[in-house]
């Protein structure tokens, strides 16, 4: 499946709970840019594929930027200042890239917002992300800022218990979806990518989330 080469601008806000936004097109716009810090980032931290405790390995490629990066291995789920593959801090969240992350939280009624980790997943055909809720901050007032490139991805949206009823959200390029208040610790994931071909990352999706890690919103 080839997809179109001019896709969504930035739409109205889209409540699709309470304290979720969904901004259609957000980063749309500004592609060129995005893709740009993206691929510069990985000069400095390069892809990797991580295990989760129980020894599996996960079907993303992930990398961080920013003073906090998140890690999985046999040891858990944590955040962690340096990067282990290289023993060096993780690079810096690019500029750019933070502007446009506190821009989508004030647009979705979160001002104030302040990332200090920005996690960095690459999906290819039948990579999937199984529900979760981010929960390895130190606290949870601040939202999570998530932003989508390239292929489009079905989200799962489920509840704050993980047995609730899931919602199936598209999500595009450009897409940007944020959540906190009472949606922060919902459960969510990620179907298996299909197929497709996007103009600017051929048969890849991109997923970059800001958080909070450490600091107080």
């Amino acid at each position: 499946m080839s997809l179109p080469l001019f896709e969504t601008e930035a739409q109205p806000p889209e409540i699709i709970d309470k304290g979720a936004v969904l901004l259609r097109g957000f980063a749309a716009t500004s592609e060129l840019r995005w893709m740009e810090a993206v691929q510069a980032l990985q000069a400095h931290a390069a892809l990797r594929v991580m295990q989760v405790p129980g020894g599996k390995s996960m079907s993303v490629a992930i990398t961080n930027a920013g003073d906090w990066g998140w890690v999985s291995d046999a040891n858990g789920y944590r955040y962690s200042a340096v990067d282990p593959l290289t023993g060096k801090a993780w690079p810096a969240i690019p500029a750019f890239l933070y502007e446009q992350a506190v821009a989508a939280a004030a647009a979705a009624a979160y001002p104030g917002f302040a990332p200090d980790a920005c996690l960095i997943n690459r999906y290819q055909p039948g990579a999937r992300m199984g529900l979760h809720r981010d929960q390895d901050e130190t606290d949870f007032a601040a939202p999570i800022v998530s932003v989508s490139l390239g292929l489009p991805c079905t989200f799962l949206w489920g509840g704050l218990a993980r047995q609730n009823s899931v919602k199936r959200l598209v999500l595009t390029h450009g897409d940007v979806l944020v959540w906190g208040g009472p949606s922060r610790l919902v459960f969510h994931g990620v179907s298996p990518l299909k197929d497709g071909l996007h103009h600017l990352l051929g048969a890849e999706r991109w997923n970059l989330t800001f958080r909070m890690a450490k600091r107080a919103f």
